[in-house]
């Protein structure tokens, strides 16, 4: 037993080692993205910039459906995030603009209001609903996986900065799921109780089929 303890304890300070010479796994965008990431840029290749990114100082545009834009800086935008377990964007809402009902799978949400007002709000696994009007200087979590949703309820824009557990959080948005696939009608109306001609609608609307 004791062999064992020894022989663990010398392989968890080779671990530890080891762990101490990466210091960071900068994005190779040349190769495709996996589950773990982006393969790691050659050290020789890695600069500054990989570090640095200017795309979340420019206002998304909200001439949308939702009045909304979300502007990423994960992994695929931002290399130097890659393996680090964080990544950010920008929310840029109009008057009335709204970030439907959606997940992110991957990685829990922390979101900060830094100017108008957000009603913002996560549906637990257990369906308690969890709601907060939020307003500059504001923070609100978001767990993991958990549906949840923005909407700009004030008379004027809004804008908000949301950090990440990882740096690609994965995404899915319930109403595209729903209206913005080939996902048959009548199945849609039998999984949702939904009437068949309002789920037209809503394809009609977002472009889906079937």
């Amino acid at each position: 037993m004791k062999m064992v303890l020894t022989i663990l304890f010398i392989l968890s300070l080779l671990s530890l080692s080891h762990a101490s010479v990466v210091d960071f796994c900068v994005g190779d965008l040349t190769f495709p993205n996996g589950p773990a990431g982006y393969a790691c840029k050659k050290p020789s290749k890695v600069t500054a910039d990989d570090f640095a990114y200017s795309g979340l100082g420019i206002a998304g545009n909200t001439s949308n459906i939702i009045k909304a834009a979300v502007t990423p800086a994960f992994g695929a935008q931002f290399p130097g995030v890659n393996g680090l377990g964080i990544s950010l964007a920008r929310l840029d809402l109009a008057s009335g603009g709204v970030i439907p009902l959606h997940t992110h799978p991957g990685a829990s949400e922390a979101l900060v209001v830094v100017q108008g007002t957000i009603c913002a709000g996560f549906v637990a696994s257990d369906n308690t609903v969890y709601l907060k009007t939020l307003k500059k200087g504001d923070v609100m979590v978001f767990p993991q996986g958990l549906l949840h949703f923005q909407i700009n309820d004030g008379g004027s824009s809004a804008l908000a900065f949301v950090s990440f557990s990882s740096a690609n959080p994965g995404l899915q948005i319930l109403d595209f799921a729903l209206f913005k696939s080939d996902f048959p009608t009548d199945l849609i109306a039998a999984t949702t109780f939904l009437d068949a001609a309002q789920i037209k609608k809503l394809k009609g609307v977002l472009g889906g089929s079937g």
